[in-house]
Parts: C-alpha cells; sequence; structure tokens
C-alpha cells in the first residue's frame, strides 16, 4: 500500500474559508474604524453647536448681569463692568467655532483619526472650560442680583432722613 492521494478538493475548500474569513475580518474592520470616523465627527459637529450656544448663552448672561450691576452704588460697579466687559472674548470664542467648523468640513474627511481625537479632546476642553466660566458667571449673577434687592429693600424701608444724598 502507497501512500494516500490527497484530495485537493478539501485543500480547497479551506483555502477558501480561510479567505472567506480574512474577507469578512477586513470588512469588519474597515465598518469598524468607519463608523469610529463618523461618530468623531459627528462629535465635532455637536460640540461645536453647544459651544456656540454657550458662547450665546454667555453673551446674553453677560448683558443680563450689566443691568443688575448699573443697579449697585458706583465704586462696587466699576469693578464688575469691568469683568463683564468680555464681550470681545466671547466673539472671539465664535470665530474659533467656526474655525473649528471649517476645519472639519474642510478635512474631516481625510484627516487620520489621531487627528479626529486631538480635535475631539480639544473641542471637549473648551466646551468644558467655558462651560465652567458660565457656571460661575450664573452663580455669582444670582448672589449679586439677591444682595443688591436686599440692598434696595433695605434703602426703600430707611425714612428718607437716613437716605444719603449724592448732592
Amino acid at each position: 500500500m502507497g501512500r494516500p492521494i490527497p484530495d485537493t478538493r478539501v485543500n480547497h475548500f479551506h483555502l477558501a474559508i480561510l479567505a472567506i474569513g480574512a474577507l469578512v475580518l477586513l470588512a469588519a474592520w474597515l465598518r469598524h474604524r468607519g463608523l469610529r470616523r463618523e461618530r468623531s465627527l459627528r462629535h465635532l459637529l455637536d460640540r461645536a453647536d453647544a459651544l456656540e450656544q454657550v458662547l450665546h448663552r454667555t453673551r446674553e448672561r453677560m448683558k443680563d448681569m450689566r443691568e443688575v450691576v448699573d443697579r449697585v452704588p458706583q465704586e462696587i460697579a466699576a469693578r464688575a463692568h469691568a469683568s463683564l466687559d468680555a464681550k470681545d472674548q466671547v466673539q472671539q470664542g465664535l470665530r474659533d467655532v467656526l474655525e473649528h467648523r471649517l476645519w472639519i468640513s474642510r478635512h474631516g474627511l481625510s484627516a487620520p483619526q489621531k487627528e479626529l481625537d486631538a480635535a475631539c479632546r480639544a473641542m471637549d476642553r473648551a466646551y468644558a472650560a467655558i462651560s465652567d466660566q458660565l457656571a460661575r458667571l450664573e452663580s455669582a449673577g444670582a448672589e449679586l442680583a439677591d444682595v443688591t434687592q436686599a440692598a434696595l429693600e433695605q434703602a426703600a424701608r430707611e425714612p428718607s432722613t437716613l437716605t444719603r444724598r449724592s448732592d
């Protein structure tokens, strides 16, 4: 008895299975890569929208606080007005958001995933910083409004003979 003749049909079958498996793995990897890229781009655009909204809210909140500050004594109000005069910073923030949007539109589809990830992290940091500043601004505004209202109510209760005049 000699050696058995190898069945080439089995070898071709195994090769076909391996080739199909490799193609499935490649397709899964490409799909995962495409979905990751899509998630990154969507995150960048969503965060740009959110950052723009926070900047607009900050500008409105600063405008509201100016109205409160206008009601306090001038010596106190001068420092507060200086703090609230940040419209140039808000405008610069809005310009930065526009630049991010332009970068996304020009380079988003061709940028390496590493650049997209770095852009996402930068946008997240900017959003967190502006959101934190807005929260502090709103907290300070609420405190200032409460103190100002209490002072105005106290002044209204004082007899006119005790009220200081700035003649």
